[in-house]
């Protein structure tokens, strides 16, 4: 199962980190730094959804219409001219289903752990919200998921494998407010097994948790 880190690491992965660094004029090894942070929070959050029946049938409905893995397909093209306004406002809807009025402390987080400025944080993470809709849409398709047990398993298994660098900047995002709400099958998967209140449990939790 081809997960975050062997996308970012394949050839379409350096595709993709090249074409977002000219979308935004920024460096490739920033740009990448951010990716690698911001894909294992969206695919997360999602993970958190799906496990309601609602929030599965949801994604599942949204990954048939919309989201089939076609952009991968043609990432040359996607960035050939521009990123289309459509695939930025589709971006934009998917990151406010995903991190309500949060969105703004995940983008100042981000970028103060990579040095980008929070403006163009905001757009990388537009262009990939789509790309990790695409990531879940061919993995759905080519794995046969019907239901949300299916789905929760296979966003597990994309979520593992984050390395230990990415894991320390995961870690360093925080939960301001500390609210003891945990996302306790995302942290384990992103922090091999590290169940505290901190890292990408503490921010996932503070986001997400009901």
């Amino acid at each position: 199962m081809a997960g975050l880190l062997d996308l970012l690491n394949s050839p379409m992965g350096q595709q993709l980190i090249s074409g977002v660094a000219g979308q935004t004029n920024q460096p490739a090894d920033k740009t990448a730094n951010v990716l690698s942070m911001a894909m294992p929070l969206i695919l997360g959050a999602m993970k958190k959804n799906v496990s309601t029946p609602e929030g599965a049938q949801g994604l599942m409905s949204a990954l048939s219409s919309n989201h089939n893995g076609g952009i991968l397909d043609n990432l040359g093209g996607l960035f050939g001219g521009g990123v289309d306004d459509s695939v930025m406002a589709d971006g934009a809807g998917i990151l406010g289903h995903v991190f309500g009025d949060k969105q703004p402390q995940v983008e100042s987080a981000l970028s103060a752990k990579s040095g980008i400025d929070s403006g163009s944080v905001a757009q990388i993470l537009k262009i990939a919200a789509p790309i990790v809709m695409g990531m879940i849409g061919k993995q759905t398709a080519q794995s046969n998921v019907s239901d949300g047990t299916g789905m929760n398993a296979l966003l597990g298994s994309m979520l593992g494998g984050q390395p230990q660098e990415n894991q320390s900047l995961i870690t360093s995002l925080l939960d301001a407010d500390g609210d003891g709400s945990i996302l306790d099958d995302v942290a384990g998967m992103v922090m091999g097994g590290n169940k505290s209140s901190g890292g990408i449990g503490g921010l996932l939790g503070g986001l997400f948790g009901k």
